[in-house]
């Protein structure tokens, strides 16, 4: 109906199974995993603790817990995959350990006050699409006891730049002569959405800089609103036609720190990489430094959206330039 809000469509969204989107999420060998390895390499964490499930889909996480000992864990999901969960839950027989909840985590009531563990799978493309962490540090405020744990409890935001002249004359100019017609008020359209894809690392033209670094334990919630400079650094002579973000997330809590990076030099994963086009094409030499800032923010109409405001500027032999580029992720 008309009172829907753009969260509604969200939620709506997963209630039909897309069996494919969700078996590659499974398949990620580096995200499941790294879940799985932090769970039962550190058993000793989850033994006869109560546990917080946060966005549990299929409840994978939750079946590594109760696998490894965990006293009781809380599987809170939002859309009807939590019905295939709780069936998945009764067929490897953790019913009694595992109870799933249907429902955001913001309007349900769990049977206790506190849990020890808040886990999660929250990471969207660019680490803050879909704005699930915030769902998460709403759970760490009502329910998590004091000195509980959160995993993952660290996330940082990468920028390095890329030279990409094939893919942007392809998808992104090809708008300017359609068959003879100017059509380059969709480029404007299309160079302004952010392409998740894999990169190749031949590609990366610069360094990489740290963008934002968020403790899940401490930060607030607004904290997923950010400036950031940034300083990138020629490593050879080439041309920059986009910059690239990743993200890396981190389990300090373990016995021996673990986690992963999502970057193009890693092993590739679900989340690829996102890259913002630029409108200029850079031509940058060996040491030269592209400098600017980039803002990121929920949309305000659509807060799982992300808006991006992407400041940069070049002064170097054969590159002038200063420019500002807005991008939307939807």
């Amino acid at each position: 109906g008309d009172d829907k809000t753009s969260a509604d469509y969200y939620f709506d969204s997963y209630s039909h199974f897309d069996f494919l989107l969700i078996q590659e999420m499974l398949k990620d060998v580096v995200r499941t995993k790294t879940y799985q390895n932090v769970i039962y390499k550190n058993s000793f964490l989850f033994k006869d603790k109560v546990v917080l499930d946060v966005g549990a889909g299929t409840g994978i996480l939750s079946l590594f817990c109760a696998k490894v000992g965990a006293k009781h864990v809380y599987a809170v999901e939002c859309s009807s995959m939590a019905d295939m969960a709780q069936q998945i839950v009764m067929q490897n027989g953790f019913s009694n350990v595992i109870s799933v909840l249907k429902g955001k985590i913001e309007e349900i009531e769990l049977p206790v006050s506190e849990v020890d563990i808040i886990i999660s799978e929250w990471m969207g493309y660019f680490l803050l699409y879909e704005n699930m962490l915030n769902t998460v540090l709403y759970a760490r405020d009502k329910w998590l006891v004091r000195g509980g744990v959160i995993f993952p409890d660290k996330a940082a935001l990468y920028l390095t730049a890329i030279e990409d002249a094939d893919y942007k004359e392809d998808k992104i100019e090809f708008w300017n002569n359609v068959y003879g017609f100017d059509m380059s008020c969709i480029r404007k359209l299309s160079i302004s959405e952010p392409l998740v894809d894999v990169v190749e690392r031949n590609q990366i033209v610069t360094d990489c800089q740290l963008l934002k670094t968020m403790d899940i334990c401490n930060m607030d919630s607004g904290d997923v609103s950010f400036t950031a400079p940034f300083k990138l650094v020629a490593e050879r002579d080439d041309y920059i036609h986009a910059l690239v973000a990743y993200f890396d997330v981190s389990f300090t809590k373990c016995h021996k720190l673990m986690g992963f990076s999502t970057g193009p030099k890693s092993r590739a994963t679900h989340w690829k990489q996102t890259v913002l086009y630029l409108e200029d094409v850079v031509s940058i030499c060996k040491g030269e430094v592209l400098t600017g800032s980039m803002s990121v923010s929920p949309n305000k109409k659509n807060p799982r959206d992300v808006d991006i405001i992407l400041k940069y500027s070049m002064n170097g032999r054969h590159c002038q330039l200063s420019r500002t580029q807005h991008y939307r992720m939807r």
